[in-house]
């Protein structure tokens, strides 16, 4: 079935790329992808069901439980500088390969489509809105649409700039991590800065706060298990001679265990409250709760692993990370199964990563994603009904 799926996919790889290009030079921002929705839907091979706001959702094959192929819509707020003949030209670029994902996804189900009855297992394509910002595309359908779609698996696949060409990392486990937003806020007492005596310096708490957090997590979270605390927007005050009546901080909180999830937003509000209250201040924690850590089902990843070779790919080197992708909100219904595509080396493709102004994956990339999508879908429909091992009712909750 996957040689044949191959076979029909190849014929389709030309149109897809046409269809990368359109998609490159009229990028849209999250909630906000009607044009691309619209251009996805025109070149379909069935009709699409419109979800989640801007979202589509396009089914071939049988009636039953469908495996899920998901490909991003929005771009991000980049302004590009590629100087490729199909750049965006305004200040939203897709500056993380969704063009790429998109058309080869498309391809993929105009392949299937040709199999008609032949497909194993019936194939939903789901073109998600609001990847790249809140409140989160993937969630949205992951609550609206999975639970009366009952999948048996959901699976993507990413362009990677750091892994080399030729080659796909399908590993299983946490790939990914979970992602929390943070917002701490601590309030002392404003005074004249020769006075510091007379006032409560939120400033310096929020410093050591910080530096604090830092060093915790070290100690809180098993050092073989990745974890991070980042604090990326520091704020206060508005004159160097004064110390104002508050101090904020953002950051992020990122794990690829649950258990270590919630350590770090316990360490988070222990040691800002702890630090605050040395100080003779007052501090208050606010968590958006985010992704949950993304983890491969590990039949679906053997299985995949063992195909890619049929496929022309190659097996990468082992490959986590602690980025994180809203994807894994569809883990709480269906087994998943995320790959990544190497780019290192591809013709005539700049190293970049991934959010850079200049990041250009090759037209070649289409069909490297469309081929990985086609291998996926064959290891998650390998076993029938128990694929992947999930059950009707969806899988184990990740959250």
């Amino acid at each position: 079935m996957l040689d044949e799926l191959l076979g029909a996919l190849e014929v389709r790889l030309e149109q897809a790329v046409e269809l990368r290009h359109r998609l490159h030079a009229d990028p849209e921002l999250a909630h906000a992808e009607h044009r691309t929705a619209a251009a996805v839907a025109a070149v379909l091979p069935v009709a699409a069901e419109p979800v989640a706001g801007t979202g589509l959702l396009a089914r071939v094959g049988r009636s039953g439980r469908p495996i899920a192929v998901r490909a991003e819509l929005d771009g991000l707020p980049v302004v590009e500088r590629t100087g490729a003949p199909f750049s965006a030209r305004g200040e939203t670029m897709h500056a993380c390969g969704h063009d790429v994902h998109l058309a080869a996804l498309v391809a993929l189900l105009g392949a299937a489509a040709e199999l008609g009855e032949r497909l194993p297992v019936p194939l939903v394509g789901v073109f998600q809105p609001s990847e790249e910002a809140y409140p989160s595309g993937a969630q949205a359908i992951a609550e609206q649409v999975l639970p009366a779609l009952a999948p048996r698996a959901v699976l993507g696949a990413h362009i990677h700039p750091e892994l080399p060409w030729g080659t796909v990392a399908i590993d299983a486990g946490p790939v990914n991590a979970s992602c929390d937003a943070i917002e701490i806020v601590i309030e002392g007492e404003p005074t004249h800065g020769a006075y510091p005596h007379r006032g409560r310096d939120p400033v310096l708490a929020l410093c050591e706060a910080v530096l604090a957090l830092g060093a915790a997590a070290g100690r809180r979270v098993d050092p073989v298990h990745p974890a991070t605390v980042t604090i990326g927007v520091l704020e206060a005050g508005s004159a160097e001679n004064v110390i104002p009546a508050q101090a904020r901080a953002l950051g992020a909180l990122r794990a690829h265990r649950s258990q270590d999830r919630e350590a770090l937003r316990a360490l988070t509000g222990e040691v800002v409250t702890g630090v605050a209250q040395a100080h003779g201040c007052r501090s208050a924690v606010y968590l958006t709760e985010g992704e949950p850590p993304l983890e491969n089902d590990p039949a679906i990843a053997a299985r995949a692993r063992a195909l890619l070779a049929g496929a022309g790919l190659e097996v990468a080197p082992e490959w986590r990370s602690c980025g994180s992708d809203d994807f894994a909100f569809f883990g709480e219904h269906a087994p998943l199964a995320m790959a990544f595509v190497g780019l290192d080396g591809a013709p005539g493709f700049a190293p970049r990563p991934l959010h850079h102004p200049e990041l250009l994956p090759p037209d070649e990339a289409v069909a490297a994603v469309a081929r990985t999508q086609a291998v996926l879908y064959a290891a998650a429909s390998a076993s029938g009904d128990d694929a992947a091992g999930g059950d009707p009712g969806g899988g184990e909750g990740k959250r």
